[in-house]
């Protein structure tokens, strides 16, 4: 996360509850489309310029039977409907823009969603680590402890404080789980949870935002890791703690900003790090490709600069989703950002009918493309048409 912007600093972005880590997994039980008006594919700014071929192979990787996504509402597909857009889609060549644009012209209706769209951007971390704890390595990554359960109306109990969202099944029932506060002072040491140790307790931290990370170990080795549940107390943004006591501005406090204010306060680090009782769990992922993106809430590798987090309480994984917004493409810098992109994670801060979180790659030069993006925009919902 090289350098991101504002709001990665003051808020939880992809905690992956995506698989990625930035938030739950699992689609909720029901999705209400934004309020929004129909258009014509013309009153799209930037839709003549984008490579919709691109969107098109993001678009393909939910085109596995039974198509479960396309299936669910509100798309609301027929299994043969499914399989047929699935089948045209499949047909298009391979990078030909025009053929790939005419596709979704022919088999969506764009519509307009109403209230003001805000974007960010994450990436995917790449940071040196080791299986073992050594000196130099020392900081863990947790696993889920056995029992973890996130909680549903199914599950509930009578007293469950509201703001919880995970809890742990035992003998005697759920209970809450430790905060970060309470794990950061050994509360978990006895279940050995350790699933991989870093070198640096703040380069931690921000794993911990971001939900995901590329690994170099030791030995030569990569190792990808992922969301694998929370202990599911409320994120609390600590950039915004420090600019409530009057410690920075928000422009100060980017993710550099916090980064370099906690590596020259390390003995206060651990007393804010403490103000979010938030924390993330994680597990090993492995995946076929070992170029691919991390994992998203849709299961499914994200794609750079193709792959949208989503609040999928408004807009459902699958859905294209035209994105346009006052910062500079960065594949065409001289253009204004104007990109179909799918629909296929999630995190604890994308909340909103408009809300969008760009995932730009992995390393270092994706964490400075991320750092770019905060803007206000436009975004559109492509649907199946029903009368093809």
């Amino acid at each position: 996360m090289a350098a991101l912007g504002l709001l990665l600093a003051l808020c939880d972005p992809v905690v992956p509850g995506s698989l990625t880590g930035r938030a739950a997994a699992m689609s909720p039980d029901h999705t209400s489309l934004p309020t929004m008006t129909e258009i014509a594919f013309t009153a799209i700014p930037g839709w003549q310029e984008d490579d919709q071929g691109k969107a098109l192979a993001a678009f393909l990787r939910f085109c596995v039977p039974p198509f479960p996504f396309l299936r669910a509402e509100p798309f609301g597909l027929s299994a043969g409907d499914a399989a047929d857009l699935c089948r045209e889609a499949s047909e298009v060549p391979d990078a030909d823009t025009d053929a790939a644009r005419s596709f979704f012209e022919a088999r969506f209706t764009p519509y307009r969603i109403d209230t003001n769209g805000f974007v960010t951007g994450y990436f995917e971390p790449e940071l040196p680590a080791s299986r073992v704890r050594t000196p130099d390595f020392s900081v863990p990554l947790l696993k889920a402890p056995a029992g973890l359960e996130a909680i549903t109306d199914a599950n509930r109990p009578e007293d469950w404080p509201a703001e919880l969202s995970h809890g742990l099944r035992t003998d005697k029932g759920l209970v809450p789980l430790p905060d970060r506060g309470e794990i950061m002072d050994g509360a978990l040491d006895d279940e050995h949870l350790e699933l991989v140790w870093l070198a640096d307790p703040v380069d931690a931290y921000f794993v911990h935002v971001q939900g995901s990370a590329r690994l170099r170990l030791t030995d030569g080795s990569v190792m990808r890791v992922g969301y694998a549940g929370k202990a599911g107390y409320p994120y609390t943004s600590i950039a915004r703690v420090l600019v409530e006591r009057g410690e920075g501005t928000p422009e100060e406090l980017t993710m550099s900003g916090l980064r370099k204010w906690l590596e020259d306060n390390p003995d206060r680090r651990d007393a804010l790090f403490k103000e979010n009782r938030s924390f993330i769990f994680f597990r090993e992922v492995t995946l076929e490709n070992p170029d691919d993106g991390p994992v998203g809430a849709a299961d499914l590798p994200l794609v750079a600069g193709r792959s949208l987090a989503v609040d999928p309480r408004h807009i459902p994984y699958g859905m294209p989703v035209f994105v346009s917004a006052g910062i500079p493409d960065p594949e065409r810098p001289k253009t204004q950002f104007g990109r179909l992109l799918i629909a296929d994670d999630t995190g604890s801060a994308i909340r909103g009918e408009a809300r969008g979180d760009i995932f730009t790659g992995s390393g270092d030069r994706a964490g400075q493309i991320a750092g770019d993006i905060r803007h206000t925009g436009e975004m559109i919902l492509l649907l199946p048409r029903r009368d093809h």
